[in-house]
């Protein structure tokens, strides 16, 4: 009887790291210096694809104006780099929490520990993506090597339903950017201990999707400044980081923020407006309605 499939790859993560080859026979002090050292490689890297991920921004932009949503497919550690960023979008910014939907292969267990043979579910990945993916959506899928068979099934599926799809891989000539309708091909080239891509290849995914998702957020108007004016305030601390917010960005008082923050139901944004314009809150209510919930247009609305 034959045993358990047997994959190669020959990703850049898959290679060795000629600096690391005496990693084990290292002081501590040393390790710890080589993987900073290596470290400070990643946020070059993502600069690199800046414009593709911008390019990424415009279609989940574009997708969620329409009341469509944005999807992470991962398995391992990119799929729970998805899960952190989606989780985070809510509280942040006040988003509805079906806009950004993390798939991570194995589900819900997989992110506390592996699950066997889950990045290689085909079927599962494709099945996922068709009970939960709708024409116009976007669909993002986390792959470090570029070739994760759930990643590249879901993906595939999506784009068979009308859905944008792109890819992150840490591959910059993963065969799968064919496949897509956008790729961001880092190059973080061979880990510190070879084939973890936990390390350089996972830190770099954060830094691109906590760009992207925070660049969407601006885009959309839930930042006015670099102030989070569509946080949800869950707790106490939250609560007086509205008061803080709403002092910072009209420099009024504040007692008079805390009045206006009342008067407008603890809406942030209907008191930011109607303290800068003057106006009353059913006004700034009102341009905000007529602007799409941008902050500088319903002042100027206002003017």
């Amino acid at each position: 009887m034959s045993g358990p499939e047997v994959v190669r790859v020959a990703a850049p993560t898959e290679r060795r790291n000629p600096s690391s080859y005496d990693l084990d026979l290292l002081p501590t002090r040393d390790v710890l210096r080589l993987i900073n050292d290596a470290d400070q490689t990643v946020p070059g890297a993502v600069a690199a694809v800046l414009d593709a991920v911008g390019a990424c921004v415009d279609l989940a932009v574009d997708a969620l104006r329409a009341g469509r949503r944005v999807h992470y497919f991962g398995a391992g550690t990119s799929g729970r780099v998805g899960v952190i960023d989606a989780a985070e979008l809510p509280p942040t910014f006040g988003t509805p929490v079906d806009w950004f939907c993390p798939h991570l292969a194995g589900g819900r267990d997989a992110m506390w520990g592996a699950v066997e043979d889950a990045e290689d579910d085909i079927a599962g990945g494709a099945l996922e993506a068709r009970t939960c993916v709708q024409p116009g959506d976007l669909v993002v899928g986390l792959a470090a090597s570029g070739r994760t068979p759930y990643v590249l099934s879901a993906l595939r599926a999506a784009r068979a339903l009308g859905a944008r799809t792109a890819l992150v891989a840490a591959d910059p000539d993963a065969a799968a950017r064919d496949e897509v309708d956008l790729f961001i091909g880092l190059d973080t080239g061979p880990e510190v201990v070879t084939g973890s891509t936990r390390m350089k290849a996972a830190s770099a995914q954060k830094l691109v999707l906590h760009a992207f998702s925070t660049t969407v957020m601006v885009r959309l108007g839930r930042v006015y400044s670099n102030l989070m004016i569509d946080l949800s305030a869950t707790n106490a601390k939250l609560r007086g980081r509205l008061i803080s917010i709403l002092m910072e960005a009209t420099g009024c008082p504040e007692a008079d923020c805390t009045r206006a923050l009342t008067g407008a139901d603890g809406d942030l944004k209907t008191a930011l407006v109607s303290l800068v314009s003057g106006a009353a809150v059913t006004e700034a209510r009102a341009a905000l309605a007529r602007s799409h919930q941008q902050v500088r247009e319903a002042i100027a609305l206002l003017a």
